[in-house]
């Protein structure tokens, strides 16, 4: 039986696909390809609306000027979907394996109605007290999850030499989310009031909803248990890509989230430029792809650690600008630094199957049935691992909010922060090359380093 005819024949029993092998290039060709495209452009649009009620909090904090909020208070409400967003990408790693990437993307995209409803009920009464917009804000992180489990399910549909595209396509049509919501949301409140910022998503949510439920399929390869997260927690590989990713995704989200507050903030005289803080999520979304494109070339240490160098200085150009109070040179190198970030997003996110599938098949010899059955082991290893370097990566979005608040509350700037991050590339800068580039001198090195991750 085809590819074709085992995805026709899945919808009487769940649009569940049995016979997925998407390494076998006969399987590829004869359908396997056309299903695995299928699903990741309704993964796609899904994982784009998580992202958009993830990140509307970042435009609509700037519209709450009626409420009297300080700054540090504005951006921990920006700061909280981040927060929550990240702890449930645990759970939202297995939640594909548990009950089917189909099944669940229809889940995670219906339980974005709730925070598009309480957002417009929040607003629409202007004696919401503080707290209480903390806690609906808090319920955006609903969105942050829809990216574990959309990239853990669309590792499963592609061969290993794809995934480093297919990952990325995915990841950038979600962080698009960011851009999009930056770009129409101030038009939508500035015609519709600010109670639209939440009601504007919910047909399109219910859109995504039924598409992926008459259109996507679950998969049976893809198992994935919590044990087998805590496993992948026990490997160091595990922890440095965390770390890795907090410098690249963290940066992307919260930079992004960040920047119209820090326009309004530290350049109050050009607050009508806020509208433009999109192009910083859109230039670094679009370059996501670029990111596992050049790793699958280059390799994605290789990009990783460049990029890395290309960060430290952008954010002190950054600096810069706020030091010279110069908008121009502030946006221009913020534009880069968001940039850079997508391309690490990338690099990163390659990394992590060719890490794992290299230690997996270490001296086994290729087409054998130990290669074989190592490399799906190591499928099934780097998808767990997956969800949990995203969930610790994305935490870098709340410290990047909260850097910018607390810095602005006790010195006025955010100088402090921008130190702060400066350093923190500065040590992953060493910790790519120490780990992943070295040729001899360590346990990683030889095996890793001709695996090109």
């Amino acid at each position: 039986m085809t590819v074709a005819q085992v995805a026709s024949a899945t919808p009487a029993k769940g649009r569940w696909i049995a016979d997925w092998r998407p390494d076998d290039p006969a399987f590829w060709a004869g359908g396997g390809r056309r299903v695995a495209r299928r699903n990741l452009v309704l993964s796609i649009a899904a994982e784009h609306l998580g992202f958009t009620m993830w990140t509307v909090w970042s435009i609509v904090a700037v519209k709450l000027g009626a409420y009297r909020f300080s700054t540090d208070q504005l951006f921990w409400i920006v700061s909280l979907p981040n927060l929550v967003g990240s702890a449930l990408r645990f759970p939202y790693t297995f939640a594909p394996a548990r009950f089917g990437g189909r099944n669940w993307t229809v889940v995670s995209a219906l339980l974005l109605l709730v925070p598009a409803v309480l957002l417009a009920v929040a607003v629409s009464d202007p004696a919401t007290p503080y707290w209480a917009f903390l806690v609906i804000a808090a319920t955006a992180g609903l969105g942050g999850g829809n990216f574990a489990s959309s990239m853990a399910n669309i590792t499963y549909f592609y061969p290993q030499d794809r995934q480093g595209a297919a990952l990325g396509l995915n990841a950038a049509g979600g962080n698009i989310g960011v851009s999009s919501v930056q770009l129409v949301m101030p038009l939508v409140i500035g015609g519709l009031g600010l109670a639209a910022a939440g009601l504007f998503w919910v047909p399109f949510i219910l859109a995504a909803a039924i598409g992926a439920y008459f259109l996507m399929d679950n998969l049976t390869a893809a198992r994935a248990e919590p044990r087998e997260m805590v496993k992948a927690a026990g490997r160091a590989q595990t922890w440095i890509m965390s770390v890795l990713y907090i410098g690249t995704f963290g940066s992307f989200i919260g930079y992004s989230t960040a920047f119209p507050l820090l326009i309004k903030s530290q350049f109050p005289e050009r607050a009508g430029l806020v509208s433009l803080a999109f192009l910083g999520p859109l230039v670094g979304s679009l370059i996501r792809p670029a990111g596992g494109w050049l790793s699958d070339r280059l390799g994605g240490a290789a990009v990783t650690f460049w990029n890395f160098a290309a960060m430290i200085v952008s954010v002190l150009l950054v600096w810069r600008g706020l030091a010279g109070h110069s908008f121009a040179l502030f946006f221009v190198a913020y534009m880069l630094l968001i940039g850079t970030s997508g391309v690490g997003n990338g690099s990163t996110y390659r990394m992590i199957p060719a890490i794992f599938r290299a230690k997996a098949v270490a001296g086994l010899e290729a087409g054998t049935p130990e290669h074989e059955e190592a490399a799906r082991t190591a499928r099934r290893d780097s998808a767990a691992a997956i969800g949990f370097i995203s969930a610790i990566g994305a935490f870098g979005g709340f410290f990047i909010n909260r850097g910018f608040g607390s810095s602005i509350a006790a010195t006025g700037g955010a100088g402090a922060a921008i130190a702060a991050f400066a350093a923190f590339y500065a040590v992953c800068f060493p910790i790519t090359w120490f780990c992943y580039l070295r040729t001899s001198g360590a346990a990683t090195a030889p095996s890793l380093a001709a695996a090109r991750v």
